[in-house]
């Protein structure tokens, strides 16, 4: 992980084709902008591990669903 210190109007590029730019910063949290190529996805982290775990669960419930469903015949 590489951890850098940046101040507003700061910027770093990833990839060379995104860029990562400090809008502000305050005690309230840092809001940043994303500069990419439209084909790039950009999620928040929180909703990828939300729908990694509504996933986890989805598949296990079809599991426990086919345990409490009694096979036709």
């Amino acid at each position: 992980m590489l951890i850098l210190s940046r101040k507003e109007g700061d910027s770093i590029v990833i990839g060379g084709d995104i860029r990562v730019i400090v809008l502000s910063a305050d005690r309230h949290g840092v809001r940043l902008g994303i500069e990419a190529p439209s084909d790039v996805r950009i999620l928040r982290g929180e909703i990828v591990s939300q729908v990694e775990k509504e996933n986890q669960r989805a598949t296990g419930s079809a599991k426990e669903w086919s345990d409490l469903v009694p096979p036709k015949g």
